[in-house]
């Protein structure tokens, strides 16, 4: 079994499958963008495989006992809140509240090396509860709206900052590596862990504390993820309850492409730091090329298949098995990294075939203007799209367009990154939290980019102008109004919004709340449901308020999504009960044409994405006068400028009368 650090050069097959992925992907991306091996992306590179990595880190020990931690995502989620609430609300020093949040990540730790360690309760079953138990824990503390920000600045450096021109995380993860590289390979423990997940009940017979060293692994895992917890805070100026979403399953996957068994007995650190370069410079990659943020699934996902499925045969056949020698030869390795390449090549078909749909990439030296929705499958956004594509083409301009699939504000983060590298012109983004963009933005500005927001706004300073679809308080009066027009006699509404941290639809909550009191005192809110964008949320969130709240007469949905959703419950529910919202023409033609949804309020989404490029463009070019009230949009004509918000215009009340008219 492998106790040792092996002789420089002396890797495995599927390290050496691993390194020439390196070498291909390396190549594959330096032909396509010359930012990619600058020193300044590669530092990039680095500092965004810090809290993957010290995960990854600490659970390679566990898998190689046979084990699986699913909990280290939760952790860090739970680990930032409380870190959040101690500094921000408690006014406890910054030393103290990162002390006592370490404290909550080594019982996070202790509650499973208990359970799995000294009850022998299956790690599987019982990280899968701490996953769902620590995380809720977090979003009940917070009400999975409250988000913690404005963290002085020497805290902030410890996420952001540098020393010797290297990210200052990158230290704390090198000095993780060592500490676990000589954990596993030059100790008792390191010895008695790759027994153990070899053989149990042998490693019990054989005198080995089994339960003290589980639980050791266990409880360093949960240590590690409150370090990394601190960290990310401190990378994206923000304490949230949703922190590491996802993490456990990529941290498991880099541990796995880095050769370490799920059944135990085998693997090592270094394997599991390539598996972690290995994923982190495909997602680099592929985000400076612009290609969709989903590719980099698709192509890890193939990665990891290949590379398991190589181990897993030479495993399973016999030792005198041809096959099995042929798999352990190096040919395999140079096998599997064809494979690689290929796969490489058909990412080159792809983007070729991706070119002729998306202007950023032509060869000609011309303005880069990258936008970014909240999320691409929003319908909302996709609607939005069409517009900028329209102004792209009209000015002649090169269109980026890219973002998270779902509400995620540290993938915001690390685009906006990856698109300071490669130099664009402008950044437009719909800010999920403000709190968390507002940093990177202005590190945008200070590389002479233009940067606007639109949808819901950044900090002032970390944007030259917000692109105001219209004003809070003209959306939230439309909505009050048309509530008062459909109940006069009053009673109780419910909302159902998109997220709870959602700054925009919280302002325009705030303003329905303030109408409602000055103006419609017979209007009731029962209460304020999130959605998260989805339509099916939206819809067994709307079955939930029919049920909880039997005096509600109308359902206010401003979430684009939320509006068909909550209609669709109302309609199976057969109650009579009025529905409204903020959502597009199209996806709500049907509910308005049988009576389910009486209206809707928005303005022209497609004018809007129109805007974000257009104004992109003015900004980028200095065309935006420091003291102008309009300016000229193209076929949008002259727009109104106050203060540093471009306003498109009112909002407009769409029902039977006119949505027939209307096609975004």
């Amino acid at each position: 079994m492998p106790t040792h650090f092996r002789p420089k050069l002396a890797l495995s097959n599927i390290q050496w499958i691993l390194v020439g992925a390196l070498m291909v992907e390396s190549i594959f991306f330096s032909v396509l963008s010359p930012a990619f091996l600058t020193l300044a992306n590669l530092l990039e590179i680095l500092r965004f495989s810090v809290e993957l990595g010290l995960l990854a880190i600490a659970l390679t020990p566990i898998l190689i006992t046979g084990g699986i931690d699913l909990s280290v995502g939760s952790t860090i989620g739970l680990v930032a809140v409380v870190f959040g609430i101690v500094w921000h609300n408690l006014h406890l020093s910054l030393p103290l509240a990162i002390v006592l949040a370490l404290g909550i990540a080594c019982i996070c730790g202790y509650i499973n090396a208990f359970l799995i360690a000294n009850l022998r309760l299956p790690p599987l079953i019982i990280t899968l509860g701490t996953y769902s138990l620590y995380r809720g824990v977090a979003e009940g503390i917070t009400r999975g709206a409250e988000s913690f920000t404005g963290y002085p600045h020497r805290f902030l450096m410890l996420g952001q900052g540098y020393i010797w021109k290297l990210p200052i995380q990158a230290f704390i993860l090198a000095l993780f590596a060592f500490f676990y590289g000589i954990l596993l390979h030059k100790s008792t423990i390191g010895r008695s862990l790759y027994a153990m997940g070899l053989n149990p009940e042998a490693a019990r017979y054989a005198g080995i504390p089994v339960r003290r060293y589980l639980s050791l692994v266990y409880l360093l895992s949960g240590i590690t993820a409150g370090v990394a917890a601190i960290i990310y805070v401190a990378h994206l100026g923000l304490a949230k309850s949703d922190l590491g979403t996802g993490f456990e399953l990529e941290a498991i996957t880099a541990i796995v492409i880095g050769g370490t068994s799920v059944f135990g007995g085998r693997g090592d650190i270094f394997g599991t730091l390539l598996g972690l370069f290995s994923i982190c410079v495909l997602q680099n990659g592929l985000h400076l090329l612009a290609i969709p943020s989903e590719v980099t699934g698709v192509l890890t996902g193939v990665l990891l298949i290949t590379v398991v499925a190589i181990d897993l045969l030479r495993e399973r056949l016999p030792e005198a098995n041809r096959a099995r020698r042929f798999l352990k030869s190096p040919a395999s390795v140079a096998i599997a990294c064809g494979i690689f390449l290929v796969l490489a090549t058909l990412s080159t078909v792809f983007l070729r075939h991706f070119q002729l749909n998306n202007s950023a990439f032509r060869k000609h030296h011309r303005p880069v203007i990258a936008v970014m929705p909240k999320a691409k499958g929003d319908p909302y956004f996709i609607s939005a799209r069409a517009g900028a594509v329209e102004a792209a083409q009209e000015l002649g301009v090169d269109l980026i367009w890219d973002g998270p699939t779902t509400l995620d504000a540290s993938l915001q983060n690390e685009l906006v990154e990856n698109w300071i590298t490669r130099g664009v012109d402008a950044i437009v983004v719909a800010v999920e939290n403000r709190g968390s963009i507002s940093t990177v933005l202005r590190k945008a500005r200070q590389h002479h980019i233009a940067v606007l927001t639109w949808d819901a706004d950044a900090e002032h300073d970390a944007r030259d102008y917000f692109l105001n679809q219209a004003t809070p308080q003209a959306i939230a009066n439309a909505l009050t109004d048309e509530a008062a027009r459909l109940l006069p006699q009053g009673g109780q509404f419910a909302i159902i919004t998109g997220a709870l941290s959602a700054e925009n639809q919280n302002q325009w909550i705030d303003f329905i709340k303030a109408r409602t009191a000055a103006k419609y005192p017979q209007l009731k809110l029962a209460t304020v449901l999130p959605s998260d964008d989805d339509r099916d949320k939206a819809f067994s969130q709307t079955q939930n308020i029919l049920k909880v709240y039997p005096q509600v007469k109308l359902v206010m949905a401003i979430s684009a999504p939320a509006v068909p959703g909550s209609a669709e419950a109302v309609r199976q529910s057969g109650r009579s009960v009025e529905v409204i919202g903020l959502s597009l023409p199209l996806i709500c033609k049907p509910y308005i044409h049988d009576g389910v949804v009486q209206a809707i309020v928005l303005w022209n989404t497609r004018e809007l994405g129109y805007l974000t490029v257009y104004a992109g463009w003015l900004d980028a070019e200095k065309k935006i006068p420091t003291s102008a009230k309009e300016i000229s949009v193209g076929r949008l004509g002259k727009l109104e400028i106050q203060g540093s918000e471009v306003i498109l215009g009112k909002p407009m009340l769409i029902d039977k009368t006119n949505i027939d008219r209307l096609s975004f």
